[in-house]
């Protein structure tokens, strides 16, 4: 999916500020929000999909006026109300209204094998390319959630390392899992005038990890 989100490489906006004792949350309700997020998780089975996919779906004006948790929060009101588990009166007051029928969690759906992100070991699943090799991620624009940066699209690097083997994490415009395939995961290095051009150093690269599908033959 393409959109706001993905802000890889993008200029203008403004230096990354590292605070070494940063909190964890810098104010209650932040803690708050992501205790709502935890506790709604089973009521979500069978009726969300990734909560990737739907923080990608904020508007591109709400998502860079927000904050983390803020975006974490609408998005999960924003399932409440679309799955009709509250009404936007019962979200309004704050209170439960008492003619409604209290909500019926669902069996959660059939995951995929392999989790995605997980792990895997598959003896079957040869590597199909090596430590050294010139590669070209591919210039895909998916629908649904990728871990694709938009900057590499297109973009020929060197193969540097392999990770292991590891479920893809894309899903599809559902937020659903795209079956959890486990693929090699590998290291390419990106020289930075590949990506940004020749007002880039030359002595300036990037590394990124890429799933297998990402890649093809440069």
């Amino acid at each position: 999916m393409n959109g706001v989100h993905d802000m890889g490489g993008m200029h203008g906006m403004g230096p990354i500020k590292h605070d070494p004792n940063e909190p964890v949350f810098h104010e209650p309700w932040e803690g708050r929000a992501w205790g709502l997020q935890r506790a709604a998780g089973r009521w979500g089975r069978g009726r969300w999909g990734s909560s990737r996919f739907d923080l990608e779906r904020t508007p591109p004006d709400v998502y860079l006026r927000v904050s983390y948790y803020e975006r974490w929060f609408l998005m999960l009101v924003n399932r409440l109300l679309r799955s009709d588990l509250v009404t936007p009166e019962e979200l309004a007051t704050g209170k439960a209204d008492p003619t409604r029928a209290a909500p019926t969690q669902l069996p959660a759906p059939a995951r995929p094998m392999s989790a995605p992100g997980a792990r895997v070991t598959d003896p079957s699943v040869k590597a199909a390319f090596k430590i050294g090799q010139r590669v070209r991620a591919r210039n895909i624009n998916l629908e649904g959630h990728t871990r694709l940066p938009r900057y590499t699209r297109g973009k020929v690097g060197t193969v540097i390392r392999n990770n292991g083997l590891f479920a893809l994490q894309d899903t599809d415009t559902n937020g659903i899992w795209l079956g959890g395939r486990p693929q090699p995961v590998y290291t390419v290095r990106f020289a930075a005038r590949e990506l940004w051009g020749r007002q880039s150093s030359p002595r300036d690269v990037i590394y990124v990890d890429l799933w297998e599908d990402y890649l093809e033959r440069a």
